[in-house]
């Protein structure tokens, strides 16, 4: 949010500057008039945060883990594939 200082307010008393005058004043008590949440709530909401960021963060490992379980796998179905049309494979026609 935008503060208007009084030095960056026109020097000029006119319409405008009164205006912005009332803008200013209205800004400063509605910041100072801003209502805040209970510490318990508050509290509450910080444990929940930082509970779900590690959920994040250990979620991340364990789609690495299974991405590299697929790949595996894949993997290894080729190799058997590439076996079986070669001859030499467990599904071999030979």
């Amino acid at each position: 949010m935008t503060r208007l200082d009084d030095s960056e307010r026109s020097s000029d008393p006119g319409p405008a500057s009164k205006e912005e005058s009332r803008f200013a004043d209205l800004a400063r008590r509605l910041e100072r008039e801003r209502p805040v949440p209970r510490a318990g709530f508050r509290a509450s909401l910080r444990s929940r945060l930082l509970e779900a960021d590690s959920e994040r963060a250990s979620a991340g490992a364990r789609v690495r883990v299974q991405v590299a379980a697929y790949a595996g796998s894949g993997v290894a179905l080729l190799i058997v594939a590439a076996l079986g049309v070669s001859g030499l494979g467990p599904l071999s026609a030979g």
